[in-house]
């Protein structure tokens, strides 16, 4: 074998090595941008407007979709240059994270969606007299217009 060929060889296992670095390193910071389980379960509020908005903010999953996109992007290039040792383990744990970051996306939708729909609900109830008393009737309106004059 010449000089130059294991050079090359070399230099090829050198950046196999890194594209596995990068992958795993974008893994990494993709998964720590994700909420903890506790930071999600655990809120401290006064009502459940603020319950809602606390489960919002911890559902913000930060950059984990864009470390992710990284992650697979020195993927693919790894993949193609016979990077890895069993690329079918990590292509399967990509997928993983990608699922989670996605529950976590989905899940801060719906929380999104119920921040505005909670409020209104409430509002509609208040109108509709179901607050915490009694619905007036009209006869008790004509009576406290009565008192009034």
């Amino acid at each position: 074998m010449s000089q130059s060929t294991l050079d090359d060889d070399e230099l090829l296992g050198e950046a196999a090595s890194e594209i596995r670095a990068d992958v795993e390193a974008n893994m990494e910071a993709a998964r720590a941008e994700l909420p903890s389980a506790d930071a999600i379960w655990d809120v401290d509020a006064e009502n459940t407007l603020g319950v809602l908005n606390s489960l919002k903010s911890s559902l913000d999953a930060g950059d984990a979709a864009e470390n992710l996109r990284d992650a697979r992007k020195w993927f693919m290039v790894g993949e193609r240059a016979d990077a890895f040792e069993d690329p079918d383990a990590l292509e399967e744990e990509l997928e993983e994270l990608a699922d989670l970051i996605g529950t976590v996306e989905g899940a801060r939708e719906q929380v999104t969606d119920l921040t505005s729909t909670v409020p209104e609900l409430r509002g509609e109830l208040e109108e509709a007299g179901t607050g915490e008393g009694e619905p007036e009737t009209s006869d008790e309106a004509d009576d406290e217009d009565d008192l009034e004059e």
